[in-house]
């Protein structure tokens, strides 16, 4: 995908995400704010795990799936997040040599 299609679309989710509060000048019931702050992390960590473990149209268990697990669990152990993005790339390092001789 070329810079400039990819700036166009960029413009054109923000022009539609503008778009809602300027037609509709009405707040959504407080239940359906609730629900769409739900979705956000879902439909990251689906984008995570799309990203992580396929490639093209096929699954794969590659370096990147055991270092996501490491950043997953220093995240969860509240470590900082440079500390977190450090082990993950040092965890896909050391498989790739291992793994690749």
């Amino acid at each position: 995908m070329t810079w400039p299609a990819i700036l166009a679309l960029a413009g054109g989710v923000y022009a539609l995400k503008a778009l809602g509060p300027l037609v509709v000048r009405r707040d959504l019931p407080e239940r359906w704010r609730e629900l769409t702050a739900l979705v956000a992390v879902p439909m990251l960590a689906a984008l995570v795990v799309v990203q992580t473990a396929t490639d093209g149209q096929r699954f794969v268990v590659d370096a990147r799936l055991p270092a996501v697990a490491v950043a997953m669990v220093a995240v969860w152990r509240r470590a900082p997040f440079a500390l977190a993005v450090l082990l993950a790339g040092a965890t896909s390092a050391i498989l790739h040599i291992v793994f690749t001789r």
